[in-house]
C-alpha cells in the first residue's frame, strides 16, 4: 500500500469466463483499477458507476462483487479475511458504500429463485447466492416442452484458455404456478421467462445473419484464409479447417499498420485472453488486406437498434479502403480503441524497419506507446514494460565486417525477459535513436549524459550508397585478386555474425511457405537484389579458380589445411568467450532456486527427483510465497543488477579490467543439474 488513500493487492483474479490470470488491483476513493500481470487487459470502475458492493466467501479466500448501475457485475477473487475488514471500513469512509455480506449456497439443492437484472442472471437457493451468468454470453434459447427453458452459451475460443471445462448449456424448469413470471394458457411462465432473456441479450437462432461479412481474408496468425463475420456481440473466423468464435469482451485493442512496401496493410486484433489451437495460444490475430482495395458494405441491422444502441458508433453503410471499413465496423461493435503509426519514419519513409526476431524475419513498428514486431511471432512490447534498450554491434565504419553495415537492438523488460532484434540497416540508427530518446526510454550502453556522440563517431564516414552490401563488396574484391580467400572470408563472416541461440526455434505455428510468398510481395532491399544477381557469377569464379583436379592425397592435405572435415564441409569455429566480461546478474528467482536446490540435494527423499520435477516444484513454491518472503531475494538481485550494470558499462568502454569474482552458487547449481 502506497499510502492510506490507496490500497494495492497483487495476485487478484478477475472473475468471469476466462478469468484465470492474476493481476494487480488498486483501490482508491475514485474507484477500482485492475491490470493483468505482465500487461494486457485493464479494467477500470469509477465510484460514480457503482450501485453496490458485496463480499462472498469462496474456496481459497473471498470474492468482492461490484454491481454497476448499468446492470453489469465485476468480480475480484483472491482476498484474505483480513482484507475484508480493512476494505470494508475504507469503502464506507471514502466511497460512502457499505459492502454487504453475500453468503454462498452450499447445500447442493437446485430449487430456488431466478432474478434478471441489468445484463446478469442470478440464481439463489434459500436466499443464498448459488450462481450467476452474463446474459451477453447467451447465444440462443429453446423451449423444452411447456415448462423448461434451455440456454446455450457462445462457443468463445478465448474462454477457458487455461481451463478444461466451460459452461455451454443451462436449463431451468419453471412451473405453471410460478408467480414471478405470470402467464396464461397460451403463454406459460416459461415462455415469459424466455422472452425476457431474448429482450436482454444478443440472442437468436443458430445461423443468424452477420452484421457484416468479409470473405476470403488472408490471415497470417493463425495462418489461413477465413470468412470473417462480425455479429452484434462476437466475431467469427470461418476457415476450411478451423472455426473460431471470439467475444468482443476479449478484444483489447486494434492496430492498423501499413507494410513497408505499402502494397498491403496489417490489421491486428489483440486479445486477452487469447484464442488457442491445440496447445498453441494466439494473443494477436494478424490480418492482411490490400492497401488500395475499395470496399462497399451495408450493415445488416435494424434501424431502431442502429439509432439507439449504436448511435454515433456505426453508419448504415460504408465505402472506403477495405482495411478502414473493417476496422471502423469492428471498433463500433466492440468499443475497442484503434492504434496507428505515429511520428516515426525510417530512412525509406516507412513506418517500420526491417529486422529479425529469433529465426523469423519481419518488421518492427516503433509506435507512440509500444513496439510491435510483425508478422510472426507477433510481439507487442509496451513502453511501460521496458527497463532499458541497448544498441549492439555498432562497429567502426570503414571495416569489412558486416557489423559496420548492420546493428542489433536489445530490449530488456522489467520482467527480465529480453527481445533481440537483429540485422537492422545501419542507416536506420539515427531515426531509431532519436525516436527512443524522445520517448525518454533508457538506453543502456550510451549513458545518460553521453547522448549520440558515442555512436556518432562510429557512423562518421559511412557511404550508405557504396557500402550497403558488404557481401557483394567481398565478392568483387576476391574476383579482382583472382578469387583467393573468397570461401574462407565468407564462412568466417557467417560464424562471427550469426550465433544460433537455444530459443531461436521460431513460432509454434511456423508456416514457411506462405511467409516466403509474403516476403516476395514485400520486395527485398537493393542489397538483397544485387546479391541474387551476383550468385551465378560467384559460382563461376570458384570454378575458374579450381584448376585441374587434385589427387585424393593432395585433396586430403588441402582439407586439413583449410580446417575442413572429411566430407569437405567447413567446420564451424566456436566463438570464444571473453574471460574479462562481467558475469551476468542473477534474478531473484534464480537466487531462491540455488538456495532451495542445496536443501533438496541434502534431503534423501528429494535427491532422486528429475531436473524437470525439481524445476516444477520450485516454480510452484515461488508463486505461493508472499512478498515478505520474496523480499530478501529481490533485494539481493537488485544489488547484483546494479553491480552488473556498472561492470558492463566499464567493459563496453574498454576501461574495465578482469571481472571481479564473486560467489553466486553457480557451480553448485551445475552439479545439481
Amino acid at each position: 500500500m502506497a499510502d492510506a488513500a490507496v490500497h494495492q493487492f497483487n495476485s487478484i483474479l478477475l472473475g468471469g469466463r476466462g478469468g484465470t490470470n492474476p493481476g494487480q488491483l488498486k483501490v482508491n476513493s475514485g474507484g477500482f483499477q485492475w491490470r493483468k500481470a505482465g500487461g494486457g487487459k485493464v479494467v477500470e470502475v469509477s465510484t460514480s458507476d457503482i450501485a453496490s458492493l458485496s463480499w462472498t466467501r469462496v474456496p481459497r479466500g473471498f470474492q468482492l462483487g461490484v454491481k454497476l448501475k448499468a446492470g453489469r457485475d465485476v468480480k475480484f477473487n483472491g482476498f484474505r479475511e483480513a482484507d475484508v475488514a480493512s476494505l470494508g471500513s475504507f469503502f464506507m469512509a471514502n466511497m460512502g458504500i457499505s459492502a454487504e455480506e453475500k453468503p454462498l449456497a452450499i447445500s447442493g439443492r437446485n430449487w430456488g429463485d431466478v432474478t434478471l437484472e441489468g445484463s446478469s442472471l442470478a440464481f439463489t437457493v434459500g436466499g443464498k447466492h448459488a450462481l450467476d451468468v452474463s446474459i451477453s454470453d447467451v447465444s440462443q434459447t429453446q423451449m423444452q416442452g411447456k415448462n423448461e427453458v434451455m440456454l446455450e452459451f457462445h462457443v468463445d475460443d478465448t474462454t477457458g484458455a487455461s481451463e478444461k471445462d466451460t459452461l455451454m448449456e443451462l436449463s431451468f424448469h419453471i412451473p405453471t404456478t410460478n408467480t414471478t413470471y405470470l402467464g396464461d394458457e397460451e403463454r406459460p411462465p416459461a415462455q415469459i421467462f424466455r422472452e425476457k432473456i431474448l429482450s436482454m441479450g444478443d440472442v437468436g437462432p443458430a445461423g443468424v445473419e452477420a452484421v457484416a461479412l468479409f470473405e476470403e481474408v488472408h490471415i497470417l496468425t493463425p495462418r489461413g484464409r477465413y470468412n470473417v463475420e462480425l455479429h452484434l456481440s462476437f466475431l467469427r473466423l470461418q476457415g476450411q479447417a478451423n472455426d473460431f468464435k471470439i467475444q468482443y469482451s476479449s478484444v483489447v485493442r486494434l492496430f492498423i499498420l501499413p507494410k513497408s512496401n505499402q502494397l498491403h496493410t496489417f490489421v491486428v486484433i489483440t486479445l486477452d485472453p487469447p484464442i488457442r489451437k491445440g496447445q498453441t495460444f494466439y494473443p494477436h490475430i494478424v490480418l492482411q488486406f490490400p492497401s488500395e482495395e475499395i470496399k462497399e458494405c451495408a450493415l445488416s441491422m435494424n434501424e431502431e437498434l442502429l439509432n439507439t444502441k449504436y448511435k454515433d458508433r456505426l453508419q448504415p453503410s460504408y465505402k472506403d479502403l477495405l482495411h478502414d471499413v473493417f476496422t471502423q465496423i469492428l471498433r463500433g461493435l466492440s468499443g475497442a480503441k484503434v492504434s496507428r503509426p505515429g511520428k516515426f519514419r525510417s530512412s525509406q519513409d516507412a513506418y517500420c524497419v526491417r529486422t529479425s526476431l529469433k529465426a523469423e524475419e519481419g518488421t518492427l513498428y516503433p509506435l507512440e506507446k509500444s513496439f510491435f514486431f510483425l508478422p510472426k511471432p507477433p510481439t507487442l512490447i509496451l513502453h511501460d514494460e521496458i527497463e532499458y534498450l541497448e544498441f549492439e554491434r555498432l562497429g567502426a565504419a570503414g571495416t569489412s565486417s558486416i557489423s559496420s553495415h548492420y546493428f542489433d537492438l536489445l530490449i530488456r523488460l522489467k520482467s527480465e525477459q529480453e527481445h533481440q532484434f537483429r540485422n537492422i540497416q545501419r542507416n536506420e540508427f539515427h531515426n531509431l535513436f532519436n525516436f527512443i530518446s524522445g520517448k525518454n526510454l533508457k538506453i543502456m550502453n550510451l549513458g545518460d549524459a553521453q547522448g549520440t556522440s558515442g555512436v556518432a563517431a562510429a557512423l562518421e564516414g559511412l557511404d550508405d550508397e557504396g557500402g550497403l552490401d558488404p557481401h557483394l563488396n567481398r565478392i568483387r574484391s576476391a574476383r579482382a585478386s583472382g578469387g583467393a580467400g573468397l570461401g574462407d572470408e565468407e564462412s568466417d563472416e557467417e560464424d562471427e555474425d550469426f550465433v544460433a541461440e537455444k530459443d531461436d526455434a521460431g513460432s509454434p505455428t511456423d508456416e514457411s511457405d506462405e511467409e516466403e510468398a509474403d516476403g516476395s510481395e514485400d520486395g527485398g532491399s537493393g542489397s538483397e537484389q544485387e546479391e541474387e544477381e551476383e550468385r551465378p557469377k560467384k559460382k563461376k569464379a570458384k570454378r575458374e579458380d579450381t584448376g585441374p583436379k587434385s589427387t585424393p592425397k593432395k585433396r586430403k592435405k588441402k582439407d586439413e589445411d583449410d580446417g575442413e572435415d572429411g566430407g569437405g564441409k567447413k567446420k564451424r569455429k566456436k566463438k570464444e568467450k571473453d574471460p574479462n566480461a562481467p558475469k551476468r546478474a542473477l534474478s531473484a528467482f534464480m537466487r531462491f532456486s540455488l538456495e532451495e536446490r542445496k536443501k533438496m540435494k541434502a534431503d534423501p527423499s528429494q535427491a532422486q527427483q528429475t531436473f524437470g520435477e525439481v524445476g516444477k516444484s520450485l516454480g510452484e513454491k515461488w508463486r505461493n510465497m508472499s512478498l515478505a518472503e520474496k523480499a530478501p531475494f529481490e533485494a539481493a538481485a537488485k544489488v547484483d543488477q546494479e553491480r552488473y550494470k556498472k561492470a558492463r558499462a566499464g567493459y563496453k568502454s574498454g576501461q574495465a579490467g578482469p571481472a571481479e569474482p564473486y560467489d553466486d552458487g553457480e557451480d553448485e547449481a551445475s552439479d545439481d543439474e
